[in-house]
């Protein structure tokens, strides 16, 4: 089977992760649901000691071939949830065959796809795209991971290929901060490993964002606003207010590369009380530091003016820039250079402007560089994949589990 068949095959079971019940992993029930497909697809592939655990994580095993019992063993990871965006759990992805250049209607949505807002789709002039039908996402953020890591397996076994011990693991939850978190590293066993995450099959990223979380509870002071006179405090005004002391420019559509930001997610309120949610990003270490210290000094200068508790300001660190080990492990990045050069690509390694569960790993002991997948415009309904680019990321993943 094509990686890009087993992206239609996981894409329509629906595996949204939820906020809202984060403190439990996974957060809904469907991750589960999926987990239980992935371990029996491991087991007809012929992984060995497979397994569901109580959270949604999916452990599966290749042992070494003759001759090969002495390689450090890899690790292949994706996540098999997706951003729950929609509020639906209806999910219909659209096949494109021999795509002609031109823009692909998604479905009834009114959306459409082309070369303009999105220049990769020139890539695929002649190839077969999978899109969504403009009113969901694909799900391919990280089931075409998914898919290739399996299909890499199946090729490993059909083929009798040599390699060393393959590590594969599933993740619940990455989509809100929680991928790595239950990862049972001593269970997995890998020396090193990849998750396959990302974007163009010739990406090895190493380099993340700094993050933290900003949020903001603002207490106002509701008077009749006919004798609100030095007396009401406007609490969405104060929340106004506070967004204005931020730098205008430094925002995600006014940055790019290693530029970082602060991002308002999330503003409600009234008179009374507000709250504003942020994201803080910068891969500099002393200027993330530097945004966290603005954000404190707005906080002191909103309740020098407005009196003390009008701000709550509660800072909460995501994760760090994984650079910091990966940087110690050249050879893992190299090694899957070194992939993307035998298919016949040019590898690049560009900032990755988010995370990925392989910064939480790498911090945990386990170095974790990310790989492509053949997928774009991800978290949106405009979400697509390139099959024949899937082809080649399977055929990426075989010349690094193989090394």
């Amino acid at each position: 089977m094509k990686a890009s068949e087993r992206l239609l095959k996981y894409a329509v079971i629906y595996t949204g992760s939820d906020e809202d019940h984060a403190e439990q992993t996974p957060s809904t029930p469907e991750q589960m649901t999926l987990a239980q497909v992935l371990a029996k697809d491991m087991r007809d592939i012929g992984l060995t000691d497979v397994s569901v655990d109580a959270h949604a994580y999916v452990y599966g095993f290749l042992p070494a071939t003759a001759g090969r019992e002495q390689c450090p063993p890899i690790g292949f990871i994706a996540h098999i949830d997706i951003v729950n965006e929609f509020g639906t759990s209806e999910i219909h992805p659209q096949i494109v065959k021999e795509y002609d250049g031109g823009e692909i209607a998604l479905g009834t949505s009114g959306r459409t796809l082309d070369t303009v807002q999105f220049p990769d789709l020139k890539q695929a002039i002649g190839k077969t795209v999978i899109t969504t039908d403009g009113t969901t996402v694909l799900g391919a953020d990280d089931k075409a991971g998914v898919a290739e890591i399996l299909t890499m397996c199946e090729r490993l076994v059909q083929d009798n290929l040599p390699h060393g011990k393959i590590c594969v693991c599933f993740t619940p939850d990455e989509e809100i901060g929680h991928g790595a978190a239950l990862l049972d590293l001593e269970k997995f066993g890998a020396s090193y490993a990849y998750t396959v995450d990302g974007g163009a099959p010739n990406e090895v990223e190493w380099e993340t964002f700094y993050a933290a979380a900003a949020d903001w509870s603002i207490a106002g002071v509701s008077v009749h606003p006919g004798d609100a006179k030095d007396k009401m405090v406007n609490a969405a005004l104060v929340a106004m207010e506070i967004n204005g002391m931020l730098p205008p420019d430094e925002i995600p559509a006014k940055t790019q590369g290693r530029e970082g930001f602060f991002h308002l997610c999330d503003m409600s309120g009234d008179v009374s009380a507000a709250k504003l949610s942020y994201i803080i990003r910068d891969h500099d270490a002393e200027k993330f530091s530097q945004r966290k210290q603005t954000m404190r000094e707005i906080e002191r200068k909103i309740n020098e003016t407005y009196g003390a508790g009008t701000a709550a300001l509660t800072l909460r660190e995501q994760y760090r820039n994984m650079a910091e080990i990966l940087q110690h492990h050249p050879d893992a990045v190299e090694q899957a250079k070194r992939a993307i050069r035998a298919v016949g690509l040019t590898p690049v390694s560009n900032p990755v402007r988010g995370g990925t569960d392989g910064a939480q790993l790498s911090f945990r002991g386990l170095p974790c560089p990310n790989l492509g997948t053949g997928a774009y415009a991800l978290h949106g309904p405009y979400e697509h994949a390139i099959a024949e680019q899937m082809d080649v990321m399977t055929e990426i993943l075989l010349h690094i589990a193989q090394a």
